[in-house]
């Protein structure tokens, strides 16, 4: 197995702003409970999906229409025998214009093969990303919860 971070990227007709507001409204397409401001620059945000996963961010980078970042400030997967695998982590969005739409580049930073929660985590993060993010942006509505 390589060391590569778990990325994934897709491609929608939305232009760009459309996508960063996509992105920062996490509540509409991240399963859990958010407590906290996702939106804003250094801002702190808490999540919680059960006792399953329980973690906090901040917001490190923040480039309306390019950029978002979170930094992993604290965390605990109940599912691994390292709860705390994603503390120091970065989830990042890069936000890329194509010429008639726009690639939607998703890394979570230190998420790599040789962590415990690779397999459920980067499956988790398919979904979230792939599906539920996707369909924000392409029909205003995401898919949060794949067990709804």
């Amino acid at each position: 197995m390589g060391e590569s971070d778990f990325t994934i990227s897709f491609t929608v007709d939305q232009a760009p702003d459309a996508v960063f507001a996509a992105i920062n409204d996490v509540r509409a397409w991240w399963s859990g409970s958010l407590d906290g401001e996702t939106g804003v620059p250094g801002a702190t945000f808490s999540y919680r999906y059960e006792d399953v996963h329980v973690s906090t961010q901040t917001v490190s980078e923040l480039v309306p229409g390019r950029r978002v970042v979170w930094h992993v400030d604290d965390a605990r997967l109940s599912f691994t025998s390292e709860p705390d695998e994603w503390v120091g982590t970065d989830i990042t969005f890069e936000i890329l214009p194509l010429d008639a739409a726009t690639e939607v580049r998703f890394t979570h930073v230190g998420l790599t093969p040789r962590k415990e929660c690779y397999e459920k985590c980067s499956g988790a993060w398919t979904f979230y990303v792939s599906n539920s993010l996707r369909s924000l942006i392409t029909t205003g509505v995401g898919s949060p919860n794949p067990l709804a």
